[in-house]
């Protein structure tokens, strides 16, 4: 049995909530990990926001698709009108998805932020460790002092 226009576009908005949500979740799981300082399992975890990632756009794709076939345009407008007319339980999972991609976005947005910051102070940190590291060489490579006492002679060269 083939299911209706507003069935199928009904299914495919639930799919996209249903994304969104756990997308979000790992944003929030990234945040934490980002405030508490546990960057051992940001790789694990990027990987997981990849192919979420990737998910919600086959997902988002299908749903364009789907009212591609019964609106003209795929305005914010056009797809309230169309939801308020043939499909209102559509309409509400649609708001849910606007306000869901908005929050990811946010997320988002902050997260990279908070990355830039560690990445600075990391930065800044190696740059104080180097420079320490570079004053407390006394000692050239063939056990040499790499210090200069201005006039070229070693100490007893007379």
């Amino acid at each position: 049995m083939k299911q209706s226009p507003g069935s199928q576009l009904l299914t495919a908005l639930t799919a996209e909530h249903a994304a969104l949500v756990s997308f979000i979740a790992l944003l929030e799981r990234e945040q934490g990990m980002l405030v508490e300082n546990r960057t051992d399992q940001l790789l694990e975890l990027s990987e997981q926001k990849s192919t979420a990632a990737l998910g919600i756009n086959e997902i988002t794709e299908a749903r364009r698709s789907l009212l591609q076939k019964n609106l003209p345009g795929l305005s914010a407008d056009a797809i309230h009108a169309w939801l308020t007319a043939h499909n209102p339980q559509g309409l509400a999972v649609w708001h849910g998805i606007l306000a869901l991609a908005e929050r990811a976005q946010q997320l988002n947005r902050l997260n990279g932020e908070l990355i830039q910051m560690k990445l600075r102070h990391n930065q800044q940190s190696l740059a104080v460790l180097s420079n320490a590291v570079n004053k407390a060489n006394l000692y050239g490579p063939d056990g040499q002092s790499s210090l200069s006492l201005g006039s070229g002679r070693s100490l007893g060269s007379g």
